[in-house]
């Protein structure tokens, strides 16, 4: 008799190969066919809502690793909120507008950019947006994600558009928006002004040189007077930046040093005169008076090479910690020295054109770009004796961010939002700490940034974008700035298929402006004629303001919303944009939790390049491995930190997918035969193994829960993985593969077990689909009995722990006797290795136990040959033999000898009642009454 086909082995349509890249199509297709997602969010109408808002993406590429990353992020969250019982809405967005779309349609167009209008260019930039968002579309859907993705929000929409300009007549209206030349943030390479939240830092080098400015005069009792061949010694890695030179800042609150170096004297900070001097390798130096700051005041001295004077003025950003306590001043190029500049009534004086060439005004270094000029000032200075010190540095400087090329501070005339205006800064700051931050240092990140970042420059000096609704007049150049007329422009927005476009395409010369109430004259000089504003605002307010375009206003939503989720870069990007603009026009933050995760690195920690051949791309690993590893690896690393990705950490990742799947193959397997509504046994009914492993489930769901309630889902993939491997694989599998396979179909022992296979597997399922949706989709598609109305795992809820289920004196029992087995299990292998037995069945362990040790074996001496797996279990007092001390049970020492009896052909256990029935010669009692059953 063909024993082997009396057997019950594993039968299932769940493949063992996964396939991924083709089965996940198909699971695609059929999730979009059945409109899942709308089937999910009907189910949950009534329920209560958890909101997580999409950050919006930019629309100029594919995807790569770091926005894959991001919507797999996004994806777990919600569909774990709607899995929970909770209405969770995932509305997709795109950022449309902007440098890099302008710059990339640009590139694209050539030489036909030159013959086309703005309007006929935004169509331009228009299209290049539709375009790639398109194709994101379809690769996050590839990806798995479930949403709204027929009907996005994108911001270069009407309605959109309408919106941010609405906004901004509520900032406008609250007194926060003005116009000032400042020096700002400039990008010559992109030719428009920027804010903070646009600049990056990277390491640059530039020429280091110490000038000096000779003394002009001072006041008739100063001090200064006194030396001959008085010079002010300065630092500075601008060398460009001297050409507009208007003044020497020192701190008021330090002390200066006139140092004698031969027939010169200098004017250097007291505490830097050494560090100074061995810079400038000075042969000899002598300090010959030291004045207090005050004493210097008044004091004038005179540009090297310009017929200028450079007064001397006071400001608390000089430091001690570099330089000559000296600080060149010039108020058209930088920050403070334009703070400084304005305390002393100076011009902010910047002769710098768009692109960053020097105008007419600069005189002899007209035309020239400031960085080329460097060299070309050091001549100069040179020239006239006054360079002291040259060398060069690598030091940190600001890039734009989305050029990457380095940016120059300009003073010119710009928009901004105050941040002292309104106590924006401070309430800003006080409201952060109403909210929660993942990780916590998010919110000193946004405290630092806050307290210590200048008024946001809102304009930007570009065609792509959303207007700052102004009009200028022709007669004063002051401009007209109201609210209504701001709100009538909005609507016209919304009403109008191209949105702004209309703004782009102003009245002819001496026609009046149809945007503008009859009669409408300037307030300060009364001119009637007036020329719309050509600047566009930051696109951080476009994105910063989705609260409003699609929280309150698409999802009717009025209070903030649960959760923002983004990388690292947003606390000065969008988050900080978002909370600015909620601030000045609510009063409250848009947000309750705010969750950040890393960059996307290689396996040794460094930025992925294609130049250093470390570049991953999110569609080739999508297309050869599956999205479903792509989202396995997302949700296994500790997204908090930067995430590391390789080749050898994707095999890692493999392999952890491989053994869920076939752990989760063998649970559908062996459920072949399973009807749960006939064959399901109660708690009461299972033995002691069989509740021991669903109490080990019931510790897994809710360690998993609660690990999704706190976003930590690496530690989801962990204990599930953990838990196939070791509870599952090597424990209770392991040892019920005899009973599944042997005992009769119906037996009581084989229906318990798979009823804890067939609560394993529901389990496993569910709490894997927000992770691996394609995966977990396909085991639920093959659990027999399911509810009919869970056609799909995402309209099935998460499971729950149930409490009478969990036994911990049970548990604590069982796990006393699982060290026992991994005692008894190394001795075997060793046994094996020595040749001394085959195979485990072809073994009989000794065992010899003392006190409470004893009585736990012979409590379940019964059960023990199915536990280790061997053919018989004898527990011995004492003996002679080769006894081996337990690892990790003391008093009991263990041995292990040949079985003694016949292999049964049908289960293989060696056993003495081989034989005993008559139609079964060669097989044990146990079989015999599983086929006579």
């Amino acid at each position: 008799m063909d024993y082997k086909a009396t057997l019950h082995l594993p039968k299932t349509a769940f493949p063992m190969k996964a396939n991924l890249p083709k089965r996940e199509v198909e699971i695609l297709k059929v999730w979009q066919e059945s409109d899942l997602y709308h089937a999910i969010i009907k189910r949950n109408q009534q329920q209560p809502r958890f909101t997580l808002h999409d950050g919006p993406p930019y629309a100029n590429a594919s995807i790569h690793l770091g926005t894959a990353m991001n919507k797999v992020l996004k994806d777990i969250v919600v569909k774990y909120r709607n899995m929970k019982g909770e209405l969770s809405e995932y509305l997709p967005g795109w950022d449309c507008h902007g440098l890099p779309i302008e710059l990339q349609t640009v590139k694209e167009l050539g030489k036909k950019r030159a013959a086309m209008s703005v309007g006929q260019f935004r169509q331009a930039c228009r299209r290049y947006a539709e375009r790639f968002m398109e194709i994101q579309r379809q690769e996050f859907q590839r990806l798995g994600v479930l949403g709204e993705w027929q009907v996005p929000y994108l911001t270069m929409s009407p309605s959109y558009q309408a919106q941010i300009v609405r906004e901004f007549a509520k900032v406008v209206a609250s007194g926060m928006v003005f116009r000032q030349k400042k020096s700002v943030l400039w990008c010559m390479h992109c030719a428009t002004a920027l804010a903070e939240l646009e600049v990056e830092y990277h390491d640059h080098t530039s020429p280091s040189i110490y000038v000096a400015f000779p003394f002009c005069r001072a006041k008739a009792d100063s001090p200064l007077a006194a030396y001959k061949n008085l010079f002010a010694l300065i630092w500075t890695t601008t060398p460009w930046t001297l050409i507009s030179n208007l003044a020497i800042c020192l701190n008021e609150n330090f002390d200066y040093a006139v140092v004698r170096c031969g027939k010169n004297h200098y004017l250097v900070a007291e505490k830097l005169v050494e560090s100074t001097m061995a810079t400038i390798a000075a042969k000899s130096h002598k300090v010959v008076a030291v004045l207090p700051a005050k004493e210097l005041e008044g004091a004038v001295f005179q540009h090297p090479f310009i017929e200028r004077e450079s007064p001397i003025i006071f400001g608390d950003h000089v430091t001690l910690e570099a330089g000559t306590g000296c600080v060149h001043t010039a108020p058209g190029h930088g920050q403070e020295d334009y703070d400084v500049g304005r305390r002393y009534g100076l011009e902010a004086y910047a002769p710098v054109d768009d692109r960053g060439c020097f105008t007419k005004e600069a005189g002899e270094f007209a035309g020239q770009n400031v960085f080329a000029a460097n060299s070309v000032v050091i001549n100069r200075l040179k020239e006239v004796a006054a360079l002291l010190g040259h060398q060069s540095i690598s030091h940190s400087y600001p890039h734009c961010w989305r050029c990457n090329h380095p940016v120059i501070f300009r003073a010119t005339a710009q928009w901004f939002i105050g941040m002292d205006k309104k106590d924006l800064r401070s309430k800003s700051l006080k409201a952060i700490e109403k909210v929660e931050w993942i990780p916590k240092w998010g919110k000193e990140r946004m405290q630092g940034m806050l307290q210590a970042r200048p008024d946001w420059c809102i304009s930007r000096q570009r065609s792509w974008g959303v207007p700052i609704v102004t009009f200028a007049c022709q007669g004063c150049g002051e401009f007209l700035l109201d609210e209504a007329l701001i709100l009538k422009v909005a609507d016209l927005i919304e009403q109008d298929a191209d949105g702004a476009d209309f703004w782009f395409a102003p009245p002819k010369a001496g026609e009046t402006d149809p945007l503008l109430p009859p009669a409408t004259v300037c307030k300060n000089c009364k001119s009637s004629s007036f020329q719309r504003g050509q600047d566009i605002l930051d696109v951080w307010f476009d994105s910063g303001i989705s609260y409003a375009a699609v929280i309150e206003k698409r999802m009717q939503l009025a209070e903030p919303c649960e959760l923002y989720l983004e990388g690292s870069d947003q606390h000065r990007g969008w988050f900080h944009s978002a909370l600015l603009e909620s601030m000045a026009t609510r009063g409250r933050p848009p947000y309750q939790t705010v969750l950040t995760h890393g960059f996307v690195v290689d396996g040794e920690g460094r930025k992925m390049s294609k130049s250093l051949g470390n570049y991953i791309g999110a569609l080739d690993l999508i297309n050869q491995r599956g999205a479903d590893l792509l989202r396995l690896w997302t949700a296994t690393e500790d997204y908090q930190n930067d995430v590391r990705i390789s080749e050898e950490i994707l095999q890692r990742v493999t392999e952890a997918y491989r053994r869920i799947r076939n752990t989760c193959r063998f649970l559908l397997g062996n459920l072949h035969d399973f009807d749960p509504n006939t064959h399901r046994l109660d708690y009461p009914e299972l033995g002691e193994m069989d509740r021991f492993m669903l109490h080990r489930l019931m510790q897994l769901t809710g360690h998993c829960l609660q690990a999704y309630e706190g976003y930590a889902f690496h530690q989801i993939c962990h204990r599930v993985h953990n838990f196939c491997v070791n509870d599952l694989s090597s424990f209770y599998l392991d040892v019920s593969k005899d009973c599944l396979y042997t005992n009769a179909a119906n037996s009581k022992l084989r229906r318990a077990i798979q009823t804890v296979l067939y609560e394993t597997i529901g389990h496993l399922s569910r709490l894997l689909a927000p992770l691996i949706s394609f995966t977990a989709e396909e085991i639920w598609q093959h659990i027999p009995g399911k509810p009919e109305e869970a056609k799909s795992v995402f309209l099935a809820s998460m499971p729950q722990v149930d409490k009478s289920m969990l036994d911990d004196s049970l548990a604590a029992t069982w796990e006393r006797l699982l060290v026992v087995r991994d005692d008894v299990l190394k001795v075997l292998e060793v046994e094996r290795a020595n040749k001394s037995i085959g195979s485990s069945l072809e073994g009989c362990v000794l065992l010899q136990a003392e006190s409470s040790v004893a009585e736990l074996l012979g409590q379940y001496s019964g059960q023990l040959a199915d536990l280790f797996i061997v053919s018989k279990v004898e527990l011995k007092d004492k003996g002679e033999g080769n006894w081996v001390a337990a690892a990790n049970t003391q008093g009991l020492k263990i041995a292990v000898v040949q079985a003694k009896g016949k292999k049964c052909e049908r289960c293989w256990i060696i056993k003495s009642d081989i034989g005993k029935h008559p139609d079964h010669p060669t097989i044990c009692g146990r079989c015999s009454e599983s086929l006579s059953g």
